[in-house]
Formats: C-alpha cells, sequence, structure tokens
C-alpha cells in the first residue's frame, strides 16, 4: 500500500527553490514544511513534531542536507523517520549514503513518482 500524502518537512538550502519544490508537494496533496536556512532549528522542529517524510536536497550545500541528517538520526525520535534525498552529484550521493545507510534517493524528475510509490 503507498503512502497518502500526509505531512512532510523538506531541507533545501535555497530559500526560492525551496519554495518552487513545496509548492510542487502541496500541489500533490502533502503538507510541507520547509527550511532553507538553518538544520538544526529543522532538526529540533522534526523531533518535537515528526513528520511522515524528510526530503533533503542535496544539489546544493549537500554537506548541510548529510549533517542535518545524521544529526536527526542521532537521537531516539530520529532513528525511525522516513528520509529521502534528491538529486545531487555522485559522490555526495555516495557520502550521504555511507553516512546515513537507510535514506532513500532519487532524482527531482522522479521524485512524485517515488512518493507515490512509498510503503511505510
Amino acid at each position: 500500500m503507498a503512502l497518502m500524502p500526509g505531512r512532510l518537512y523538506l531541507f533545501q538550502w535555497d530559500p526560492v527553490s525551496a519554495e518552487k519544490r513545496a509548492a510542487e508537494l502541496r500541489q500533490a496533496g502533502w503538507t510541507v514544511e520547509v527550511e532553507s536556512q538553518d538544520g538544526a532549528r529543522g532538526g529540533r522542529a522534526i523531533l518535537n513534531h515528526p513528520p511522515d517524510l524528510i526530503l533533503f536536497d542535496l544539489a546544493k550545500r549537500p554537506s548541510h542536507s548529510r549533517e542535518t541528517a545524521a544529526g536527526i538520526r542521532g537521537y531516539k525520535a530520529g532513528r525511525r523517520l522516513t528520509m529521502l534525498f534528491i538529486d545531487g552529484e555522485a559522490i555526495d550521493v555516495d557520502k550521504t549514503r555511507a553516512k546515513v545507510s537507510d535514506a532513500l534517493f532519487t532524482t527531482s524528475d522522479l521524485l512524485l513518482h517515488h512518493l507515490s510509490k512509498l510503503d511505510f
């Protein structure tokens, strides 16, 4: 059974791109919260009110996404949260896979398709 759109937390380090992606996701039925400046602030928000899915963009400032995800995973409340990473250079995807081994990965072109196929 695929996940029905729910609450998604988006980390994208360019505010203009973040709002564009958030609008696309909202149109697909998701409730979206966005963080584009402070990974620690977003991490605290997630740990206090866990979303159905955490989405990280690796296209810009991939180390910020990787470190934010690892920080969230470091807490008991963050260990079972579903994390999906999109885009990024191959080396950044590989580094992220090594640091957050249970995460999922896709591209912008396939994002909505993969979101519709997620099963929890």
